[in-house]
């Protein structure tokens, strides 16, 4: 058999742990954080480079490459995403668990942060050649294999990401459970209700996204009814955010996906896009909508662009042309830092990732409680919960902002740091 390896050369250099870094650095200083504590919040706890074989459809054998770090868990197991891609790589991987720590922390759930994912091509987007489902399997269930040791409900939880199904999650979880001989569903959420999944597991995202939006519109006096959408990512919590903004009468001008990106003055139904795309595998040549790229779409005159693509999406380049007023980060840090200062200068408000991320975070926390306890919550009583923690952590955020004159991510760092940096004063160094 042939053995190949991914190229390496296709791995886009980011600098997502510098900018991960930017950030802590900054609230630290303007929290004032004491030198010992910036040594150990500044670092990751522990990371894992995993390199794998895994049968392909032709019979050849493919060499992947997989990582999981873990970055502080001294308020709880580590819990953070996988995704699939071929940008998958150790500073991304860093910087995103970090983040999850400050993400759990600002909403003050019981986790640690991080983040792991294969560097592969699920879709065959750069290949050409889309992964099988069988392949997708066995990349999977070795990818788990290779990191069963770290991971577990006590001590790391796995989320779905980029291009991570309902039937990955369920690999992941069937792969876990047959290695200790009984079934664990609390090492991933984001499973299907069949096997422990929690209800809103689809909506979630979407719908936090919606209520800090409709919280930032109250604090900026922006009446929803009218106001105008842009869609960046019309992935799973993209189309969900757009159709309950839709359903808030505001009109979704623009949306866009791996496919490219349609624009209409007049509005776009939600629903009725998305079975377009079901039916088409494309949002192209939509009707009565005309086809953009995306860097034209985020630079669409609007009041609210929702950023639920991948990281990186504005930068200095673009910054100055950007024409929305509030921007809501859905995905992982999408601005970088000089794009941030740029937008902050020019007033735009933004609704940081550490925020418009957090219903997706809590969700998995009630899962995962949901699953433990083997007890499970209504759609109901999950909304309630799910809205009730979101609000407050926003109300929080903005106390915070205005007591210390900062901007919002600094002040939402501020409020997770302070949490993490106290669980790990009190619980000292061992030994």
């Amino acid at each position: 058999m042939m053995v190949q390896s991914i190229n390496e050369t296709e791995i886009k250099p980011t600098n997502l742990w510098d900018a991960a870094q930017s950030q802590f650095q900054r609230a630290a200083d303007a929290m004032n954080l004491e030198d010992r504590l910036r040594v150990i919040l500044g670092n990751v706890k522990r990371e894992l480079a995993v390199n794998f074989p895994v049968r392909m459809s032709n019979g050849r054998t493919q060499v992947f490459t997989g990582y999981r770090a873990h970055h502080n868990v001294n308020m709880g197991p580590a819990r953070g995403g996988i995704r699939y891609h071929p940008d998958v790589n150790p500073a991304q991987v860093r910087a995103f668990a970090m983040l999850n720590t400050w993400r759990a922390a600002v909403v003050n759930v019981p986790f640690g942060g991080a983040a792991g994912g294969i560097v592969c091509d699920p879709r065959g987007q750069r290949s050409g050649r889309a992964m099988t489902a069988r392949e997708l399997e066995n990349l999977t269930r070795r990818f788990t294999t290779e990191i069963d040791f770290i991971i577990g409900p006590h001590a790391d939880i796995l989320v779905p990401e980029v291009n991570i199904t309902p039937e990955i999650v369920a690999w992941v979880m069937d792969t876990y459970s047959m290695h200790h001989g009984h079934t664990v569903t609390g090492v991933v959420t984001g499973k299907p209700l069949a096997i422990g999944g929690s209800a809103l597991r689809d909506e979630a995202g979407g719908l936090g996204v919606e209520l800090v939006i409709e919280q930032a519109a109250r604090l900026k006096q922006l009446q929803l009814a009218g106001a105008t959408v842009v869609i960046q990512g019309f992935g799973n919590t993209g189309s969900n955010a757009a159709r309950f903004l839709h359903d808030l009468g505001c009109k979704i001008i623009a949306v866009s996906d791996v496919s490219g990106a349609i624009v209409s003055q007049a509005g776009l139904n939600p629903l009725q896009v998305e079975r377009y795309r079901a039916q088409n595998g494309t949002l192209l040549d939509f009707p009565d909508a005309d086809t953009w790229n995306e860097n034209e779409l985020l630079e669409l005159p609007c009041d609210i662009l929702v950023l639920a693509g991948l990281e990186n999406q504005i930068d200095a380049s673009n910054a100055p042309r950007i024409r929305a007023k509030i921007i809501a980060e859905a995905a992982n840090l999408p601005i970088t830092v000089e794009a941030d200062d740029i937008l902050r200068d020019r007033a735009i408000f933004i609704i940081p990732d550490l925020l418009a991320n957090a219903s997706s975070l809590m969700l998995s926390y009630f899962e995962w409680v949901q699953d433990l306890q083997s007890f499970f919550w209504t759609e109901q009583e999950t909304r309630e919960r799910l809205s009730r923690v979101v609000v407050n952590a926003f109300d929080n955020v903005v106390a915070m902002s205005e007591q210390h004159q900062v901007d919002l991510r600094t002040a939402g760092l501020m409020l997770a740091i302070s949490r993490v940096a106290e669980a790990t004063r009190l619980r000292g160094i061992y030994p």
